[in-house]
């Protein structure tokens, strides 16, 4: 069976599955903790889990037997070349006493501890606790060897790395092109020249004040031509919630738009129940996601009381289930994550049941200061995981952008923007670990920001190309692991992500994407190192013993086979 015929075979298992269960995407993704567009491509075979696990969490809630199981275990080994080894055939036995219950549809929030027992359990009784074991080994163990490294040139300082930055390692696992998002900054309905894996309409002219100028008046035109737009090139859209029109909330404070926006909730939120109404009805699957407020905890977009948002939020995940049950519901983002009044907004928005109503979790995820590293924003996914455990949630996360300030900050150099660009995605690949699902660069169309991927008629710039490679580098790809430092036996400001991806012949290869914090190193290329690629194009041959010098711009090292572990 070709790799092809075995993801259609899988997909096709668990097509059957979903659609036996009664559950719909969103409902089924809720309860295995994936967002429905994630679940849908498994089931149209544009995916394939990367842990069994997953697959296995899919099938008990769909109410697979212990034969089902089996199956799908093939299935999923034919597909992965992932081997029994010694675990031999999976059964299902019956949960013990006292195991979880499967945990419920949108609508009942998850305590992140007994979801994460309810993991462990479950795996546990499945794959064995050799398998557990050994990820626990993995994870801790370095990478490479001593004998991988050249010494540090003399007067090296370490370069403090942010400190949620640890190194994990975990079965292989697809690298979604949705990871590679951006922001619309345009109302043409004019798409990147350059390759992108999602569209989020934010400064598109499409909020809600523009959409819906005159109670009950709606005018559809830019929004057709930007969800035509993307429809054409296959892009999935997120829909972002914003911009009270004056009508609906005329004594309220104004918002910084032209039109007359307000910052504040409508006066009656049967006007917010019917708008969400109409767009869902209007755009139907054109739209795939629905973020339900901008910048929900910035007073110059909404200044309205954190009970009325969550009812907001209540409402419109209501309808959008209705009209749209595999669509994705986003609550509401909240910006300036390193302050602890987010993190207060964070918190009473959850006790107050907000995010039992969503099937991810918006965040503005970006550096404090525009010069800063982009991996200086895993501090603040650290962060805000802390505070759902607290909270008692656990969801996807959905980075959409950034602040409003950012125009204010100077232009970056063109070299430094290009580096930046394409850091900020291994950034968000490399926050993985800690639940983050999407990246949205603020902005594509503007050219008067501080990193300009591509101004509306203009080519894309350097950083715009750079991220379409590191995009072509991905395609396929399997994500293993990613550290830094000592941690996986790397100079102190060296950071690495490790793929593996078949090669022109279909055989199994590891890539390594590696590049320095701050500063420049040296590293030896390692076991099995056969080339070396560079964003513009350029790539020279390697052997084990060669050096490669490592730059805060990121590079490609594939090897033949798997260097040291």
């Amino acid at each position: 069976m070709t790799g092809l015929e075995g993801e259609r075979d899988l997909a096709a298992a668990l097509l059957g599955l979903k659609e036996r269960s009664g559950l719909s995407y969103q409902q089924l993704g809720c309860r295995v903790f994936i967002s429905s567009s994630t679940l849908h491509r498994y089931c149209s075979g544009k995916g394939v889990p990367g842990d069994f696990g997953l697959v296995l969490r899919i099938a008990r809630e769909c109410g697979a037997d212990p034969a089902e199981l089996n199956e799908l275990l093939r299935r999923w080994e034919a597909v992965t070349g992932e081997g029994r080894g010694e675990l031999g055939s999976l059964t299902a036995p019956a949960p013990a006493a006292g195991s979880p219950e499967p945990a419920p549809a949108r609508g009942v929030p998850h305590p992140v501890r007994s979801r994460r027992a309810s993991r462990f359990r479950r795996l546990a009784r499945t794959l064995g606790m050799a398998l557990l074991v050994l990820g626990t080994a993995i994870a801790s163990t370095p990478h490479g060897t001593g004998r991988d490294l050249l010494p540090k040139p003399a007067g090296t300082s370490p370069v403090p790395a942010p400190a949620a930055a640890a190194s994990w390692a975990r079965p292989p696992a697809p690298v979604d092109p949705e990871l590679f998002g951006v922001t619309m900054n345009s109302y043409s309905g004019a798409m990147p020249s350059f390759r992108v894996g999602a569209l989020r309409l934010w400064d598109s002219e499409t909020r809600w004040s523009q959409l819906e100028p005159r109670r009950g008046e709606f005018d559809w035109t830019t929004l057709d031509r930007l969800l035509d737009g993307a429809g054409r090139q296959g892009l999935p859209s997120l829909f972002v919630f914003g911009g009270t029109p004056a009508w609906a909330a005329p004594d309220a404070r104004k918002a910084a738009y032209p039109e007359g926006a307000r910052a504040a909730p409508p006066d009656g939120l049967a006007d917010w129940d019917a708008f969400v109404r109409a767009l869902v009805g209007h755009a139907g699957a054109r739209i795939d996601a629905y973020e339900l407020w901008v910048m929900a905890n910035h007073e110059h977009h909404y200044n309205g009381s954190v009970k009325t948002l969550v009812e907001m939020t209540r409402r419109a995940s209501r309808i959008i289930e209705e009209l749209d049950p595999d669509a994705t519901v986003v609550c509401p983002s909240v910006t300036k994550l390193w302050t602890a009044r987010a993190h207060r907004f964070l918190t009473q928005f959850a006790e107050l049941g907000g995010y039992q109503y969503c099937d991810a979790a918006g965040v503005k995820l970006y550096q404090r200061r525009v010069t800063d590293p982009p991996e200086t924003i895993l501090d603040a996914v650290r962060k805000v995981e802390q505070t759902f455990h607290k909270a008692g949630y656990h969801l996807p996360l959905w980075n959409t952008g950034t602040t409003q300030t950012l125009p204010l900050n100077d232009p970056l150099e063109p070299e430094q923007a290009a580096d930046h660009a394409v850091r900020f995605y291994l950034a968000g690949l490399y926050a993985r670990n800690w639940g983050l699902e999407r990246m949205y660069f603020y902005a594509w169309g503007n050219g008067k920001i501080p990193i300009v991927l591509q101004a509306e008629r203009q080519p894309p710039t350097k950083a715009g190309l750079f991220v379409g490679v590191l995009q072509q580098w991905l395609a396929h790809a399997r994500v293993t692991s990613c550290g830094h430092g000592p941690q996986v036996s790397l100079p102190d400001n060296v950071w690495e992500c490790r793929f593996t991806a078949a090669d022109a012949r279909g055989a199994p290869r590891t890539t390594r994407i590696v590049w320095a914090y701050s500063g420049t190193a040296t590293v030896r290329a390692g076991n099995g190192a056969a080339i070396v690629r560079r964003l513009d194009g350029t790539a020279s041959a390697l052997d084990a013993e060669d050096s490669v010098q490592i730059t805060e711009r990121p590079v490609l090292i594939e090897h033949t086979d798997a260097p040291p572990a």
